[in-house]
């Protein structure tokens, strides 16, 4: 009787795959809703285990990193870490460096007319510019960590200015169109490309989207790039600078990238 039911239950314009994947899709999200958005410190200890289950090459990978770093945070994987991570991690270094602080919410509080003369839409911006500037200025005496940890944490405040970084980059990119449009692949504008890959939330980042933050906001970033060749990881530093001959700047903050993910990672 069972069976006949679940025959005569059977609709033939349905279909069951895609049920199968939404389900699957919102059993991913609720793992990723019970993770913090950007996590307390762990050791490498603390997490080779789980990296060790997706692939043993990583282990050989953590014991390098344990030679160079201390520790690290992670991130929520939603597609929005590589923009997160930048920001808590970036802001982290501010509140021990005065004079970089001035120099970013210089040029934070400028960023909203730029955009404007771009033709980012001004009512699009305020709230996204507003919420961007107030976190900001958390790294004014007392600003304290866990008081970024907590901001961070929140997923409006959080989102908000993730929101803001992604149009950073989109701005940075469309005002450079002529030098980053041999990278945009599918026949695409510079702009469609930011439209559909840089502004949406959840849109993963990739190495275009590293180098346009480096340079739209001076900052020099080091990611360490957790592959699957080799033992060691492959360390990049970003240069904000084009000159040919500029140093290698050191790294305001470093990113562990291992596919589809950034986490944080801190020097010894």
């Amino acid at each position: 009787m069972a069976a006949k039911e679940h025959v005569l239950n059977y609709d033939p314009e349905k279909n069951y795959d895609e049920d199968t994947m939404a389900q699957q899709r919102e059993i991913e999200k609720e793992i990723a809703e019970s993770q913090p958005l950007i996590s307390a410190h762990f050791t490498f200890d603390g997490i080779i285990e789980e990296y060790t289950r997706e692939d043993a090459v990583y282990r050989h990978k953590i014991e390098d990193l344990k030679k160079r770093y201390a520790n690290m945070r992670k991130t929520r994987g939603d597609g929005n870490c590589f923009f997160r991570a930048f920001g808590f991690a970036y802001l982290e270094t501010l509140l021990k460096d005065t004079a970089d602080y001035q120099r970013f919410l210089g040029i934070a509080e400028k960023s909203k007319d730029e955009l404007i003369a771009l033709g980012f839409p001004q009512f699009t911006l305020e709230d996204f510019y507003d919420t961007f500037i107030d976190i900001v200025k958390q790294v004014e005496n007392p600003g304290t960590v866990e008081k970024l940890l907590e901001t961070f944490n929140d997923q409006g405040l959080s989102d908000y200015f993730v929101v803001y970084l992604r149009l950073l980059v989109s701005g940075y990119l469309q005002k450079n169109e002529d030098e980053y449009i041999p990278f945009i692949d599918g026949e695409r504008t510079v702009k469609q490309f930011c439209m559909q890959e840089v502004e949406p939330m959840g849109k993963e980042s990739d190495h275009i989207h590293a180098v346009a933050l480096t340079k739209a906001l001076q900052v020099p970033i080091c990611i360490e790039y957790m592959d699957r060749e080799g033992d060691k990881c492959n360390s990049f530093i970003f240069n904000p600078s084009d000159a040919a001959d500029a140093p290698t700047p050191k790294p305001a903050l470093t990113l562990l990238y291992r596919p589809g993910h950034f986490d944080i990672l801190y020097p010894q």
